[in-house]
């Protein structure tokens, strides 16, 4: 049995192989697609990633950044408002 500090090159190869594998067999994986609900929601926190970044730059005496984040963070929340004006978005539970 080798330590861990002596790895055979056969090991090695396998290991490589191994994470070779997986990486290409994820690309084939179908990814689910969002709802609404979730792209709600991460519109959301882009909203709110922008104005902590705006407060951040403000804070570190940059105003021309803090501008142009402050500016940019009713986008988010316009696609958010347009996601929940869809009439398949689904209302929240009673």
């Amino acid at each position: 049995m080798s330590s861990p500090m002596f790895h055979s090159m056969r090991d090695l190869e396998a290991q490589v192989w191994r994470a070779y594998d997986a990486r290409r067999l994820r690309a084939f994986r179908p990814q689910p697609q969002p709802t609404a609900r979730s792209e709600h929601a991460r519109m959301l926190a882009i909203a709110a990633a922008r104005r902590l970044r705006a407060q951040e730059r403000a804070g570190h005496n940059r105003p021309e950044d803090a501008d142009y984040w402050k500016a940019v963070a009713p986008s988010a929340l316009g696609k958010a408002r347009a996601l929940r004006q869809d009439e398949a978005f689904p209302g929240l539970p009673n």
